[in-house]
């Protein structure tokens, strides 16, 4: 059970009280009931195992993570729920690890696609691409040192890198041009994903050695690689841009046709 703690809270969706049950199986993986009683409201989700899982690994619901924290366990067949706030917050060190993997291939995505807005002078839709690389690079700082990114993430950046932190006020209140903050902006973040990107690829380079010559299928379909799909084609180009990963060319019945295989730089070996 999670109880709202001042009047306006974010936490429980302006709810009063949020009841979490957490089943092993179910006919949908989400099932939400609204109540009323007396003159408050409250909202109950069950989710199934494997749907709180994916939301853990992904990040994609945000809240969940705060409501683990903040819960009061009412019911606990087995300890699961102890247990896993107790992962949570020990953060075992594989999950972090493709949590990392994740979070950079996000900030790749971003930033690619912001600086190639920028170069065509779409200054406002190249700022929004940037803040949002900002807040993945601020993200991935916090699960560098071993902590879940929550919903302030600012307020933990700020604590844990304060370089990242500024960065961010540069760009919001500076008194420079648009054009000047993104261009500084783009500068600074190139060293900072550089700095990044031995932790960052590490999951998924490590994914790649177990095999000499992939093709871009081949990746997509691999188990532990499939949550990267949205962000694949432009991690895999920016890995090859770094020398991290080659292309090997593979003939085809077509003359002069060959497929993209990929492979590990053999010096990473």
């Amino acid at each position: 059970m999670v109880e709202k703690k001042q009047k306006l809270s974010h936490i429980t969706d302006s709810f009063d009280v949020i009841l979490l049950v957490l089943v092993k199986e179910a006919e949908q993986p989400l099932f939400i009931k609204h109540y009323t009683y007396h003159d408050k409201k409250a909202a109950m989700h069950i989710i199934t195992e494997e749907q709180l899982n994916e939301w853990i690994l992904l990040g994609s619901n945000r809240k969940i993570f705060e409501w683990l924290y903040e819960a009061k366990i009412i019911f606990d067949r087995n300890e699961y729920v102890a247990n896993l706030k107790t992962e949570l917050r020990d953060f075992p060190f594989n999950g972090r690890k493709i949590k990392i993997g994740l979070e950079f291939a996000k900030l790749i995505r971003r930033y690619v696609d912001g600086k190639a807005l920028f170069e065509s002078h779409q200054f406002l839709d190249a700022y929004n691409y940037v803040v949002h690389s900002l807040h993945h690079l601020a993200r991935l700082a916090v699960l560098e040192n071993g902590l879940h990114p929550e919903l302030t993430v600012w307020n933990q950046v700020k604590q844990i890198e304060p370089e990242i932190y500024k960065l961010y006020e540069e760009l919001v209140y500076s008194e420079e041009t648009l054009e000047k903050r993104l261009e500084l902006l783009f500068l600074a973040s190139e060293f900072m994903i550089h700095s990044r990107t031995k932790m960052g690829t590490g999951h998924f380079l490590e994914v790649l050695s177990s095999r000499e010559v992939w093709l871009f299928n081949e990746i997509m379909s691999e188990q532990e690689l499939i949550p990267y799909s949205v962000d694949l084609g432009v991690l895999l180009e920016y890995l090859i841009d770094k020398h991290l990963i080659d292309v090997v060319n593979i003939e085809t019945k077509g003359q002069g046709v060959f497929h993209r295989g990929y492979r590990l730089n053999k010096k990473l070996l």
